[in-house]
């Protein structure tokens, strides 16, 4: 009975002590905060905050105001509580932002001591809520019970805000050294200091994640104009406002910095998750009243938004301990008197997350589903971009918008997706037959066959911009040639640019087309020096589609040890090449919004982005031996998810259009704009091109780097710059405006059909048409600003009352050509060709006051010669103009309502038209 009693006793006590327990945590938690438990606080009054573990988990640097200090110090404190905070800074002077070396055994902050033993004076707030910036505040290290202080920084900026690098003791820190706040990064002893941001702004309160890979800090960008203009009048009076901040990421050096939050708040004291993969910090956002701070949680790509607190008050500066297992952070909870601030040290609970998905999960939801290695990298020959269409059908369907001809929401193309050899192809040297595996046509040769004697010329170069000419001296009309493969070593080839054009097998199979040569076969066997050793032999090239015309001559590549007899001259060989074209219909994804009410405006809008992509690779991969799934994420799932987020948007706002806003996901943009050229030439009925009011393309927006967008096409009409800047800066988004309506995607279409364009662009990058290019890599909170932004931009275009003043400007070169010209004609091409697949390049308009337009050609002219050369397709005709000078005169030979006509033209310089 004794014992009995013993033991209820102790249940009892037991009972009673979890009883209290759970009554102090319900007194400290708000039931909403799931991801807390065991909250226990560590301070009790005054103004405690900025606590930060210990490496080992065992200890807490802090800072705290407490008598017989007039300001902030640095202490110590026991995580288990109980113990007193024991000092580490001097005592005199103001203190910021300690936080514990790699190692654990020293201490770093920052003090004004050294200018003054008393606390600086409080910041000016007749402006407002101001924070000051003490020039007086140097970096110091100590050991941890205050002994061996080692000042590491010397001047007179504000160097504060300082965190370490578990990994390497390297500090990351604020300061105004250079005329503005922005990070820097120095080693352990102060030494190696290297500045981090540039952009104007205050950029603070930086951290590593744990396995010092990348750093996420807070930032304003002060727009400029008055915004600016107040930051840097603050800033020369040592204060900052602090009353907008974001979330920024960067790899640690400072580079590939991107966005993550636009709450338009203040958020500040971001700390990683032990993951790395998301962010803990504090914001306003959705205060009522600007003082109200709780704890939030993001993605570091912008999804996954989630409130962790919801205690009235300030809830602050979270860090995890390093196993990831606590919580300290810094709160109002359970204050005595207003304005009190404690440390407070929880148990965190990872599950379950209390998110509702928003613009920048269904983006990155959207970007995911379309890369899934199940589409097959969406090329256009695949299964994969079936299901793609068909999946954007549901979500044009989803969204409300209208099928394009009031019943399908698929309108078709033929595209070609697939050409192989055919039987017909072979290969001879010197009377033996060479085996079909150790040779292959290209997707450019001409169909049909040759004989003949070969003619070794070189590398087949002629650039007369470089004083190289292989052909010098050789006779090779009405001969076989053959060349090596790529281009020779040295000077000008070191160049990469130079070492593409000169090396490019079209622009080699158009040299020896112009000598009278009647096939090329070339090979890849290097010259070398005597002795050096030969370089391992690439591949055979993959035979792949070229939408763009053939070259006029039979154009193979021989496998090394078949093709060394031919670079000995004086062999005969016979070729013959036939390609058999698989022709797959191809479909366009189109919807449309019609205004709701009145007024009704004429014409339309029309937002469009690709959804193809390059499959398996192929020759448009920077891969292009490599066979791989090619995911496309950026390009330009991106595009296409931001395209879904805009009309999600523009749906909603229905009631403030007065033309209908056109949704276009194009196919068939990486074969060569195939999907848009069939649209502008054949639109879907209720559409006329020259109705538009303007077509946004969106194409890779998925790597928003810097907050910086390029917006290209500016120049495309004269009211863009009045339009597109109050929108970039209404979503926060620095936007770069310029250039024509051409480019490499489906914009150009429009454009040369007389549509203002614009393509919202960010960026290339190394990942581009690459198997990385993946959707782990995407930025999803700046796709989501990009969306909104286009859906801003769609509904100010549909509420205009007159139409955009279109501006023309000269073509630039095709993809994967060369970007400039020796000379110019002011013509605009057709980047597919004719219709009928006849070669020449079809003019899609001439520029006014050209040498085209006064030689008399015109749009819809078919080009076949120019000054003498044939010309099958936009290659050839980039060639002529290269070799081509301002100021000569030529004979343009162009077919024209079944005539054949011959128009002398002049050549000018390349400008911009306006």
């Amino acid at each position: 009975m004794h014992r009995g009693r013993i033991l209820s006793c102790a249940v009892l006590l037991l009972a009673t002590a979890a009883a209290a327990r759970g009554a102090e945590e319900a007194d400290l938690l708000d039931p909403r905060e799931v991801h807390l438990s065991g909250v226990r606080q560590l301070t009790f009054g005054g103004e405690n905050a900025e606590a930060y573990w210990s490496p080992a988990g065992d200890r807490l640097v802090f800072q705290s105001t407490r008598p017989p200090y007039g300001c902030d110090q640095i202490f110590l404190l026991d995580p288990a509580g109980g113990a007193e905070p024991q000092r580490v800074s001097t005592g005199t002077g103001r203190t910021t932002c300690g936080y514990f070396s790699g190692s654990g055994d020293r201490v770093i902050f920052s003090s004004t001591h050294a200018e003054s033993p008393e606390c600086p004076p409080a910041p000016d707030r007749s402006q407002g809520y101001v924070w000051p910036l003490y020039g007086s505040y140097e970096i110091y290290s100590a050991a941890a019970d205050g002994t061996d202080l080692v000042r590491l920084t010397d001047n007179d900026a504000y160097d504060a805000e300082a965190t370490v690098c578990p990994v390497d003791g390297s500090i990351v820190f604020t300061s105004t050294r250079d005329g503005d706040l922005d990070l820097y990064r120095m080693d352990a002893d102060g030494s190696n200091v290297r500045r981090l941001t540039e952009a104007p702004g205050y950029d603070g309160g930086a951290f590593f994640s744990a396995d010092c890979t990348m750093l996420v800090w807070r930032a304003s960008r002060p727009r400029p104009g008055a915004e600016l203009d107040d930051y840097r009048a603050l800033l020369e009076r040592g204060l900052v406002r602090p009353g907008k901040l974001e979330l920024w990421v960067a790899a640690a050096d400072g580079s590939e910095a991107r966005q993550v939050t636009y709450l338009d708040a203040a958020s500040f004291a971001p700390y990683f998750f032990p993951s790395g993969d998301r962010i803990l910090f504090s914001s306003n956002h959705g205060a009522a009243g600007g003082r109200e701070f709780d704890l939030w949680a993001i993605d570091v790509d912008g999804t996954d938004l989630e409130r962790v607190t919801y205690t009235p008050g300030f809830d602050g500066f979270p860090m995890f301990s390093p196993d990831g297992s606590r919580l300290v952070f810094a709160s109002n909870r359970r204050q005595s008197r207003p304005g009190e601030t404690n440390v407070f040290v929880a148990d965190w609970i990872a599950e379950p997350r209390q998110t509702e998905p928003g613009a920048a999960d269904r983006f990155l939801a959207d970007v995911a589903w379309l890369a899934d290695d199940a589409r097959e990298g969406r090329g256009i020959e695949t299964e994969g971009i079936g299901a793609a269409a068909a999946w954007l059908v549901d979500r044009f369907r989803e969204i409300g918008l209208a099928p394009a001809a009031g019943h399908s929401y698929l309108d078709p193309f033929d595209a070609p997706v697939a050409v192989t050899s055919g039987p017909g192809t072979a290969l001879a040297i010197a009377g033996a037959a060479v085996a079909g595996e150790d040779f292959t046509p290209l997707g450019f040769s001409a169909v049909g066959s040759a004989e003949g004697e070969v003619v070794f010329a070189g590398y087949g170069i002629s650039s007369e911009e470089h004083s190289i000419d292989d052909y010098e001296g050789l006779e090779v009309e009405g001969k076989l040639v053959a060349v090596r493969r790529f281009t020779p070593e040295g000077d000008p080839f070191s160049d990469d640019e130079v070492k593409r054009k000169l090396g490019d097998l079209r622009r080699k199979a158009f040299t020896a087309r112009e000598r009278g040569a009647r096939a090329l076969l070339v090979v890849d066997l290097p010259e070398v020096e005597a002795g050096a050793e030969v370089p391992e032999e690439a591949p055979l090239p993959a035979l792949s589609v070229d939408t763009k015309g053939d070259a006029g001559i039979p154009v193979v590549v021989v496998g090394r040890e078949a093709g060394r007899a031919l670079l000995a001259g004086g062999a005969r060989a016979s070729v013959a090449v036939e390609l058999e074209t698989e022709i797959r219909e191809a479909h366009n994804v189109v919807g449309r919004l019609d205004p709701e009410g009145e007024p009704r405006r004429p014409g339309a809008v029309l937002l469009g982005a690709h959804y193809d992509h390059l499959g398996f690779g192929g020759a448009g991969s920077m891969t292009p031996d490599e066979r791989a799934t090619h995911n496309g994420a950026d390009d330009n799932a991106s595009g296409t998810a931001a395209l879904l987020e805009a009309a999600r948007a523009l749906a909603a706002r229905r009631a403030e259009l007065a033309r209908p806003v056109w949704i276009v996901a194009f196919s068939g943009e990486e074969s060569g704009l195939l999907g848009s050229t069939a649209f502008v030439r054949e639109p879907p009925e209720g559409l006329e091109i020259g109705d538009l009011a303007a077509m946004i393309n969106l194409d890779m927006v998925g790597r928003l780097r810097g907050n910086r967008l390029s917006v290209l096409g500016g120049d495309s009409a004269a009211e863009w710059q009045e339009l597109v800047e109050p929108a970039c800066e209404s979503v926060r988004v620095e936007c770069v405006l310029g250039g024509d309506g051409y480019g490499p995607s489906d914009q150009t279409a429009f454009y040369a059909a007389g549509v203002p364009v614009l393509h919202l662009f960010t960026g290339a990058h190394e990942d581009y048409h690459k198997p990385s290019d993946d959707w782990q890599k995407i930025n999803a909170a700046g796709g989501a600003q990009i969306a909104r932004l286009t859906a801003d931009l769609g509904a100010g275009l549909a509420a205009l009352e007159r139409p955009l003043t279109y501006r023309q400007a000269e073509a630039p070169a095709p993809r994967g050509d060369v970007r400039s010209y020796g000379a110019s004609l002011g013509t605009i091409p057709d980047y597919v060709g004719p219709p009928d697949g006849r070669p020449g390049v079809l003019l899609a308009g001439v520029r006014p006051g050209s040498g085209a337009e006064e030689g008399g050609l015109q749009r819809g002219d078919l080009l076949v010669g120019l000054g003498g050369h044939e010309i099958r397709d936009i290659h050839d005709f980039m060639f002529v103009l290269q070799q081509a000078k301002p100021g000569e005169r030529a004979v343009a030979v162009v077919e024209r309502g079944g005539e054949r006509l011959e128009l002398e033209v002049e050549y000018g310089t390349r400008r911009n038209i306006r």
